[in-house]
């Protein structure tokens, strides 16, 4: 099951590595209205969703690693705690997203987090997020 989790880690983190570092242009389009592309904000935001992705890039790369390191952490504890920073990654991108959610249920928010692409993400964040937190729990007990 670890090696599952970890390969799903992977792939998440490494879509958002492409998403925010090397179509940066089109992640910023995701959250930012039409209406507001010709400012200079948009281009600050294109160019800092590339820091965002220099985050994903080491997490794609230390779950690559554990894939085939996994034997250096042997013990239920060791990857108990390697799966609670996971599942915190995750989550805290489906928790800073969440006000913006609930903005959205009355029309508000400054991007839109219940359609489309941003959907998917929230709702797989969450999936992540729980996937990595019940696994680094059972590691844990």
């Amino acid at each position: 099951m670890i090696k599952f989790v970890l390969i799903t880690n992977t792939i998440w983190f490494a879509l958002g590595f492409h998403a925010f570092s090397i179509r940066h242009k089109v992640f910023a389009k995701l959250v930012v209205p039409r209406k507001d592309r010709d400012t200079p904000v948009f281009s600050i935001l294109a160019e800092s969703g590339r820091f965002l992705g220099g985050f994903n890039l080491a997490f794609t790369l230390f779950n690559v690693l554990l894939l085939f390191n996994l034997n250096t952490f042997p013990s239920d504890k060791q990857r108990a705690i390697l799966l609670l920073v996971f599942a915190i990654a995750h989550g805290s991108q489906f928790a800073f997203n969440v006000p913006i959610a609930i903005q959205n249920t009355r029309g508000e928010g400054v991007w839109q987090v219940l359609k489309g692409t941003m959907l998917f993400i929230f709702v797989t964040d969450f999936v992540m997020m729980t996937l990595n937190l019940a696994l680094s729990i059972l590691f844990a007990w």
